[in-house]
């Protein structure tokens, strides 16, 4: 008997999770499709600083501070240099001798390279002093940016708006990622026609990730309060962070992979809304790499792992209503979904293996074939149903046929999540949180970065 509902147990675990992926992915596109259009607010209403942490960014930093500086000139930018073994710290100090609205936050070892939350926490001990004390801090925001990030012009005007900071109860707002090279049509120079088209697919899919499937979920998450807060193009409410701050000893906590996220949870718990706003965006680098992106993507699943400890106080938050906190189950759980069906398809092609009777069982499961053809339909076409939307948003030139074919590389693409899944499993078991910087595109291979940041 115990074999038999073991089995049967195996059998409907994958209907479960097909049955949760389909109503998660239902709410996504409803929620994408039905979007209110944001209004505008005033951004002279609010005090702005740009937090820019950085190590070994000397290719793009001088470009991403001149940058802000001329699209938003009433914004501070604080670069926080987290001890580069490059000109990092040299560039942004020629900016910020011609500049006053340019800071240098200057990390040195033992205490730089403990992570990215601990380089925000740095800019916000600095943003402290630097501010008046009677400064109105629910009007000061602080966005935080990637090395490499691009605000869209509009950016500030939107977040200003009632669906962002003009709502006082909101302390943070996470705007739409696009990537940036995404139309290139060599992110491999010096390599081959075929590399760089499988390249090119690569960060397309990131694209499309970023802009319509996970817009589509933070969409959804606005609806159950539970929107979460993004590495770059993440803006926060000082007075925010200040209740943050008071409660957990800092804003970013010291340690965690996935600082933006986590953050995010704190807001939420401290009484503030987060909300995800889709009519303005930031931009970045897609990684035309996949060994790259398969590290990023194992951070980011170790991260999601270790925040499954504040399960228990979501669940018993009155800030998190009953549809947020199963959403945020949800999230938590899907590296576990995705190793525990790992787990579940190597038992089943194990017992198939071992059955004596495997030939009459394939034969059997012949005679059945609308059903797993139906599964089949079931599982890769709400992905495919992503490339029209993706193509009447970011590129309206291209055929229908290019847009069904970019969904349909969305699903093969969806299935890294199961490899990262199993080494972010087996790097949190061996207790392994360090990590080597991410290199940009455009970046030589030096020795400094290489070295991995140990928490």
């Amino acid at each position: 008997m115990h074999a038999t509902a073991g089995s049967l147990a195996l059998f409907v675990f994958p209907f479960v999770l097909l049955l949760c992926f389909l109503l998660y992915w239902a709410g996504a596109r409803h929620a994408y499709q039905t979007r209110p259009v944001a209004a505008a607010g005033d951004p002279d209403a609010y005090d702005w600083h740009f937090f820019v942490p950085c190590r070994d960014e000397e290719t793009v930093v001088g470009t991403t501070v001149s940058r802000l500086r001329g699209d938003f000139p009433a914004g501070h930018v604080w670069v926080i240099d987290d001890d580069s073994d490059d000109a990092t710290g040299a560039i942004v100090t020629a900016h910020a001798e011609a500049d006053p609205y340019v800071h240098l936050v200057q990390r040195r070892r033992p205490h730089a390279r403990t992570g990215k939350g601990a380089a925000l926490n740095s800019a916000y001990d600095a943003l402290d002093k630097f501010l008046p004390t009677d400064a109105d801090r629910s009007r000061v925001i602080v966005c935080v940016l990637d090395a490499d990030g691009r605000l869209a012009p509009d950016a500030l005007t939107t977040v200003s708006g009632p669906a962002g900071f003009g709502d006082p109860q909101t302390g943070g707002v996470q705007v739409t990622v696009r990537m940036r090279n995404a139309d290139d049509r060599t992110p491999l120079p010096g390599h081959g026609r075929l590399r760089n088209a499988l390249a090119r697919l690569l960060v397309r899919v990131q694209d499309m990730e970023f802009t319509v499937s996970n817009t589509g979920m933070q969409l959804l998450r606005n609806r159950t309060g539970s929107a979460g807060l993004g590495g770059n193009g993440q803006f926060t409410r000082l007075a925010a962070l200040d209740r943050i701050a008071a409660a957990e000893r800092r804003p970013w906590q010291r340690g965690a992979l996935l600082e933006d996220y986590e953050l995010g949870l704190h807001m939420i718990l401290s009484g503030y809304q987060v909300r995800h706003i889709a009519d303005t965006w930031v931009s970045q680098e897609g990684l035309p790499h996949l060994r790259r992106l398969l590290t990023q993507r194992t951070r980011w699943a170790q991260g999601n792992l270790q925040c499954v400890r504040y399960a228990p106080r979501v669940i018993a938050s009155r800030h998190f209503r009953a549809r947020g906190v199963l959403e945020t189950l949800y999230t938590f759980l899907q590296p576990v979904a995705h190793l525990v069906s790992l787990v579940v398809t190597g038992v089943l092609l194990g017992l198939l293996l071992v059955d004596e009777d495997r030939a009459a069982v394939l034969e059997q499961t012949a005679d059945i074939w609308p059903l797993p053809a139906g599964l089949a339909i079931l599982s890769i076409g709400p992905f495919v149903l992503w490339g029209p939307v993706y193509r009447r948003m970011r590129a309206a030139g291209r055929s229908r046929l290019t847009g069904l074919l970019w969904g349909l590389a969305l699903w093969l693409y969806a299935y890294h999540l199961f490899p990262v899944s199993a080494r972010a499993f087996v790097r949190l078991l061996r207790g392994r949180t360090g990590w080597a910087k991410t290199r940009r595109n455009a970046e030589p291979v030096t020795a400094g970065t290489a070295v991995a940041i140990e928490h």
